[in-house]
């Protein structure tokens, strides 16, 4: 979550407030303080020159260019009579990771866009750096094939059943990916909810044809934030079975249930699955 509260007005941080239906909050989200329209309180949540990484836009450095992004990022809003619905957020120290879908009016009508943010901070929680994470399928009917964004930590913890999903995950293993969810875990793909996969027999036929090209999907990690409710992995994507890929960025959120097991995981990447008739569909980590 990366806005600072105190920074904004008394009557703006009380609408965010009420939205929420909250007496507290640690950190505005992402377009509650868009929506505010206090772009000084945005600027100011920067720990130094604002740096954001946007899937469309590239790198969006230094405060004129956040300051144009922020105004056309409201006008945007505005125009297509967004409305975001919460996901969740996994919170730690130093990174916060936000999850959102947002409700978009379009050409073809209503849909809905699932969007993620990282916000990297520092010991004051100001905002060193922010890296946002979508899908443009829904928006353009096209991947943005996106650079990485950060470099593999090999030293990463691989906790437990995320662990495990990595591991089956690169070695191309269905039984053991299905072992890793619980029976009626889903994988949602980035371009939405259209995209959702349920319960064991929808990701048996999820997983066996993403296996189909010959083998697993190689990431490489680049950081991890973990609540122990819910675990964030960035990442890049290097290979799809055959397939060497130009590494690509990614996040991914792997949600667990009572068990132990994965309940959920959601993807945030934008990259052409090397699956032939298929490539229409989005990727998965």
């Amino acid at each position: 979550m990366p806005w600072v509260p105190e920074l904004f007005s008394a009557p703006a941080l009380q609408h965010v407030l009420d939205e929420r239906r909250r007496d507290h909050i640690g950190a505005v989200p992402f377009f509650d303080g868009l929506r505010t329209g206090e772009i000084d309180a945005l600027v100011e949540s920067f720990a130094g020159v604002p740096e954001v990484h946007h899937p469309v836009r590239g790198r969006i450095r230094g405060e004129a260019a956040f300051r144009r992004y922020a105004t056309e990022t409201m006008s945007w809003m505005a125009e297509r009579n967004v409305a975001i619905d919460d996901v969740t957020f996994v919170v730690t120290n130093p990174r916060g990771i936000e999850e959102v879908l947002i409700r978009v009016d379009n050409d073809g009508g209503r849909f809905g866009l699932p969007l993620a943010l990282a916000a990297d901070r520092d010991r004051d929680a100001r905002i060193i750096e922010l890296r946002i994470y979508f899908s443009t399928w829904p928006l353009t009917g096209r991947h943005a094939n996106r650079l990485p964004l950060l470099q593999p930590d090999g030293d990463l913890p691989q906790p437990d059943v995320v662990g495990e999903y990595q591991r089956a995950l690169a070695a191309g293993d269905v039984e053991a990916v299905l072992a890793a969810f619980e029976p009626d875990g889903y994988v949602r793909e980035p371009a939405g909810d259209r995209y959702v996969h349920r319960g064991t027999d929808e990701l048996r036929a999820l997983y066996e044809r993403y296996f189909s090209n010959g083998g697993g999907i190689m990431l490489e990690h680049c950081t991890v934030t973990d609540d122990g409710r819910a675990c964030a992995l960035e990442y890049n994507a290097v290979a799809w079975g055959r397939t060497e890929l130009s590494p690509e960025a990614g996040l991914a959120v792997y949600a667990r249930g009572d068990s132990g097991r994965l309940a959920a995981a959601r993807i945030y990447d934008d990259f052409d699955p090397p699956l032939g008739a298929h490539a229409e569909r989005p990727a998965a980590a």
